[in-house]
């Protein structure tokens, strides 16, 4: 039974990372997917912890995937993944208190906080990778505000669109390790 659910993680962290890579090549092929205003529609999957712990893992390999191939640079490659990992373990965090609390006010309440980790997590980070890896002249409170407003649409706005969606089937689609 070990092996089964260890296997069922590392294919849903596969999945998930898939996706993130064609989610912000589509992105890229917008124009959205870097730059000081980004909005990666895969950034929206930051919501996925909520629903199975395979995400952290996949949704790190899959930022720093889409990074190396979309052509970041080295730095920006691993701080950009690095960020996309903090918001998946923060939003991880919030999974734990949405299925031990026995409120279903506060549980709802902690559900739309999922994606707040991640749009913290990349207005501390990608500013400063923007500054230092890529030049960028902006001030970095400028920057902050540009990568916030992006993770504002893609995974605060998109995020909450796909976490309630998937809510009413989310045993169905990510299985046990959902009640994990």
């Amino acid at each position: 039974m070990k092996k089964k659910k260890t296997l069922t993680i590392i294919v849903q962290a596969g999945i998930i990372a898939a996706v993130y890579v064609a989610l912000t090549y589509v992105s890229a092929l917008l124009g959205l997917a870097s730059g000081v205003i980004q909005v990666r529609i895969s950034e929206a999957l930051c919501v996925l912890p909520l629903f199975t712990p395979a995400a952290v893992p996949g949704l790190f390999i899959g930022c720093a995937l889409a990074n190396l191939l979309t052509g970041s640079l080295p730095l920006d490659i691993l701080f950009g993944s690095l960020a996309t990992l903090a918001g998946a373990l923060g939003a991880y965090g919030i999974r734990r208190g949405v299925y031990t609390t026995k409120k279903t006010h506060t549980a709802r309440f902690l559900k739309v906080l999922t994606p707040f980790p991640n749009l913290l997590a990349n207005m501390l980070i990608v500013p400063w990778v923007l500054r230092w890896v890529y030049g960028v002249p902006d001030a970095i409170w400028f920057s902050t505000l540009t990568v916030g407003a992006g993770e504002l649409i893609a995974g605060v706005g998109l995020g909450l669109v796909l976490l309630f969606a998937l809510e009413r089937h989310a045993g169905q689609i990510f299985g046990r390790t959902f009640a994990s």
